[in-house]
């Protein structure tokens, strides 16, 4: 099912999204990779506010390459998000409300979606270039020595994912292992 949803996200938005879904995303959303990542997790241990408030918030695993003269933002496709599943329970905790990248999340990972009610995106790695598109502006907003590792503020319109892992914890990669391992019949 195709769907639009306006970015940041309530739970009662996240609830109606089924693992299979089409999403197109519009509003704001925030970059993180590793780097980004473990300096937030830093922050918290020290007791400081996180650069953005996290409420409600969807990061996008996002480490752009640089503009081209007369673009927003460089290639903007997502990193694998296997490499940020030791932070991403913290911050589902803390009220983030969905994440979007590529590949498989671990156990913990999905407990914490389905515990925050949160939603896991996928989008579609090697269209970077496409991808780019849907964002009209991208501003640093922390770590800039980070580079093309900085937390970036993103507007976003019509952002293309799948839902991946549903806030119940359907996940559409093993429902689609099942479906394609089945025998055909006549």
């Amino acid at each position: 099912m195709e769907k639009y949803l306006t970015a940041p996200f309530t739970a009662e938005k996240i609830t109606q999204l089924k693992a299979g879904d089409y999403v197109y995303i519009t509003g704001t959303v925030y970059t993180a990779r590793d780097a980004a990542h473990n300096r937030m997790m830093e922050t918290l241990e020290r007791g400081e506010e996180l650069p953005f408030n996290i409420d409600g918030q969807l990061i996008y695993y996002l480490g752009p390459s640089p503009a081209r003269e007369g673009r927003v933002i460089g290639s903007a496709g997502p990193t694998t998000s296997s490499r940020m599943d030791k932070y991403a329970p913290g911050l589902l905790d803390l009220g983030l409300r969905g994440m979007i990248g590529k590949g498989k999340r671990n156990k913990q990972v999905i407990d914490a979606i389905v515990r925050n009610k949160a939603v896991y995106f996928a989008a579609v790695g090697g269209a970077g270039a496409l991808l780019s598109r849907c964002i009209k502006k991208a501003e640093v907003i922390a770590y800039e020595d980070l580079g093309t590792e900085a937390i970036r503020k993103l507007e976003v319109e019509n952002l293309p994912v799948i839902v991946v892992i549903d806030s119940e914890g359907r996940n559409q990669y093993e429902i689609a292992v099942k479906q394609w391992s089945q025998p055909a019949t006549n």
